[in-house]
């Protein structure tokens, strides 16, 4: 089967089959039927496609109830690093870091459901990613972590001095003071 476990309860990672030729290659991107067969029966209501450069640190981010999010991210071109921390406060894998490369390369997935802050590192000269929401955005619900939270520890593989961050997630809280209402 395509998809893999993580670790960490309902996240999970999606690895497409590809069929290559000559002539270059054929994937299914999506499949309701092979989601539905895992169990995994959101309704996308929403595609996101985002352009970054090199060095762009993009979150941590999520969206509180009743517009939380489920996301299911890949990479169009180049390479990122897709981090997601467990936000939900009963879990036992309360605050634990997930991270995967995403490339146009590798065709990998992640799906990230409800109770996770999300964000990436672009780790190639350029990179699009795009990702299908199971909720519509709505400003009035963002949440977020700060990306370097100490607590967190997460190396987003960009060198000291090269990172690129909007200010909006430089002033994120850390995880600790964070407003999170998932269970």
């Amino acid at each position: 089967m395509p998809f893999f476990e993580t670790g960490i309860q309902g996240l999970v990672v999606y690895e497409p089959r590809i069929f290559p030729d000559d002539r270059g290659y054929f994937f299914e991107s999506f499949s309701q039927r092979a989601f539905e067969a895992e169990g995994l029966t959101m309704k996308w209501v929403q595609d996101n496609q985002a352009r970054s450069c090199y060095g762009v640190i993009r979150g941590l981010h999520y969206q509180h109830a009743p517009h939380a999010q489920t996301k299911l991210i890949r990479a169009l071109s180049g390479s990122i690093l897709d981090v997601v921390v467990d936000i939900r406060k009963a879990s036992p894998t309360y605050g634990k870091v997930f991270s995967i490369e995403l490339s146009a390369d590798n065709k990998r997935q992640l799906l990230v459901p409800k109770g996770f802050a999300h964000g990436y590192s672009v780790l190639s000269e350029t990179a699009e990613i795009l990702y299908k929401c199971d909720s519509f955005y709505s400003k009035e619900s963002e949440g977020g972590v700060r990306y370097d939270d100490p607590a967190l520890g997460i190396d987003w593989q960009i060198p000291a001095g090269k990172s690129l961050l909007s200010p909006k997630d430089i002033i994120l809280p850390v995880l600790s003071e964070a407003v999170n209402h998932f269970v």
